[in-house]
């Protein structure tokens, strides 16, 4: 039996979430878990059923929230995986309630990142923009080790 492409999806993605936070726990960062996969395990089946305004808030809630260990700041990061390393707007579904998310995405290539705020005012990560996550300063990330979880993604993606 093939593995169904949305369960090769679901593991690419849980992939570049694991990369992400191996990045930040290499930093030094606290790494919680807080996505709807992780924080309320079996809801994910549940919510396939059901419609609504609450159903809509649990699917978008980010994957982790990180604690910087310099200044203890609070930051939460949603991962994507894309092949084609473009992330827009219109892949948000409807009124995102995270306005202080940050949008961390993998792709063959790169690990690029913009903030909510940034996507809605309609920028977007593309396969040319500058978008790279060793530019966001307010995350203080070394830029070493994060050309060395680049290179861990690239490895491992240019192979599925």
């Amino acid at each position: 039996m093939p593995i169904s492409t949305f369960s090769l999806n679901s593991i690419k993605g849980r992939v570049a979430e694991t990369i992400i936070q191996e990045l930040f726990l290499a930093h030094g960062f606290n790494v919680f878990h807080y996505g709807m996969e992780r924080s309320v395990p079996g809801i994910a089946q549940l919510t396939r059923r059901t419609s609504g305004a609450v159903k809509e808030r649990i699917r978008s809630m980010p994957d982790f929230v990180v604690q910087d260990p310099r200044n203890h700041r609070l930051h939460f990061v949603e991962v994507k995986y894309r092949a084609n390393g473009t992330f827009t707007r219109e892949e948000v579904r409807g009124d995102y309630p995270w306005p202080h998310a940050s949008f961390v995405v993998v792709s063959k290539e790169h690990i690029k990142c913009l903030t909510w705020k940034q996507l809605d005012a309609g920028k977007a990560i593309t396969p040319d923009c500058g978008n790279l996550l060793i530019k966001r300063v307010e995350l203080g990330l070394d830029r070493g080790l994060v050309t060395q979880f680049n290179e861990v993604a690239r490895r491992f993606f240019s192979g599925v």
